[in-house]
């Protein structure tokens, strides 16, 4: 680690995009908005905004408002042979130091001062991912040990409140109460 870089959960870097296209482009900060998602953003909204889950069902809740991904995907795949930057597999907020994919459902990221989102499921990556980079997509869907699909294209989540968040802002974990439930795609 770099003696510049900060320690812990954190942001390395957020994206948006008002159009749907695979990658999004990096800004400076993006405006969470509860209940929505994220200001200016395709995906934003209270009812479904992927193309595919609109076709099946236009009125289904928007679980998918914020997509984040951990930087450590792209650390994974430069080994493989891929070059992936943030906001370029179509997450709106990079983390680093925090185990997404490990998280249970309903866990709640606090993200810079006054943001929260809470985690509703896995990303399933899907073929756009191999039209961004060929091959890539073997290389964030693999198999565990025990056989089972290990999904690493990060989570998805709604927002709880709203607030900006930055590059370099703390992410704090809240887990839920009670029994916790793995993640599922969504």
């Amino acid at each position: 680690m770099g003696g510049d870089e900060g320690h812990g959960p954190r942001v390395v870097a957020v994206s948006r995009d008002d159009e749907h296209r695979f990658s999004k482009p990096l800004v400076d900060a993006v405006v969470l908005v509860a209940g929505w998602g994220i200001e200016g953003d395709a995906h934003a909204g209270t009812t479904v905004q992927h193309r595919s889950r609109v076709a099946r069902d236009p009125s289904q809740p928007n679980l998918r408002q914020v997509h984040l991904l951990h930087a450590e995907v792209f650390d994974e795949v430069r080994s493989a042979g891929f070059t992936v930057e943030p906001g370029q597999m179509g997450e709106n907020i990079t983390t680093r130091d925090v185990d997404l994919l490990g998280l249970p459902t309903g866990t709640v990221l606090h993200l810079g001062d006054t943001a929260r989102v809470q985690v509703t499921g896995l990303r399933n990556p899907c073929q756009q991912i191999n039209d961004f980079e060929p091959g890539l997509l073997r290389a964030v869907l693999g198999r565990a040990e025990d056989g089972t699909v290990e999904r690493k294209g990060g989570v998805m989540s709604i927002v709880l409140a709203g607030g900006t968040v930055r590059p370099g802002d703390p992410i704090r974990v809240e887990l839920p109460v009670g029994e916790q439930q793995p993640l599922q795609p969504v």
